[in-house]
């Protein structure tokens, strides 16, 4: 596995839809000026690959590899941002850009994101889930379940701008965007098993 293969693969991955222009509207929201970052347990070559001209490749933190000087194939993992090490990749950041505790705002899908989620909670950041995987949903702030890139926007718009279910259609519309529908769910999650053998239910 060379550095070639890995972007040929970035180029193939589907992402969801309006990346670049989240992208773009979050770098102003009513005063609001937020800096975008991807932090992946995948390899880095293939995330640059997938978000070229998007995302700047020094704001995507991936796993790194050393690749041997004469084959240029995969020889040892330098760094991988995964678990607790995104934790560390985030601080990293954060600390690079002078930003408080409380201004973070973190998006993930996947269990590898629990670690960094439990750590800007305590520390008063927001977190978004955009999956249904029960590790997250059940430490995210909000969670929110699209194929639009731009559904991230709507906790950010509500809890951190202020901003009402109207004035957030408004705003998707300013941008050509109509919002045909808008769920807002509460699940419960239940298991029940049997009771013990011999117990007969009371009245």
């Amino acid at each position: 596995m060379r550095c070639e293969h890995l972007r040929e693969t970035g180029a193939r991955i589907r992402l969801k839809g309006n990346i670049a222009l989240l992208k773009n509207l979050i770098q102003d929201l009513d005063g609001h000026h937020f800096d975008f970052y991807v932090i992946s347990a995948a390899p880095e070559e293939v995330i640059r690959s997938a978000l070229g001209g998007i995302v700047a490749p020094d704001h995507i933190f991936g796993t790194r590899f050393n690749y041997h000087p004469e084959t240029g194939e995969i020889s040892s993992i330098a760094r991988v941002p995964a678990g607790y090490g995104k934790v560390a990749v985030l601080e990293e950041i954060r600390e690079r850009l002078q930003t408080r505790h409380d201004r973070v705002v973190y998006v993930g899908d996947g269990s590898s994101d629990v670690h960094v989620m439990l750590h800007v909670n305590r520390r008063d950041g927001f977190t978004i889930a955009v999956s249904e995987n029960p590790f997250i949903t059940q430490i995210a702030r909000r969670t929110v379940l699209s194929d639009n890139a731009l559904s991230v926007l709507i906790p950010i718009l509500e809890e951190i701008n202020g901003w009402d279910a109207a004035r957030i259609r408004t705003f998707f519309e300013g941008h050509g965007l109509d919002l045909q529908e808008w769920h807002k769910v509460r699940t419960d999650s239940l298991t029940f098993t049997p009771t013990r053998s011999g117990a007969a239910p009371t009245a």
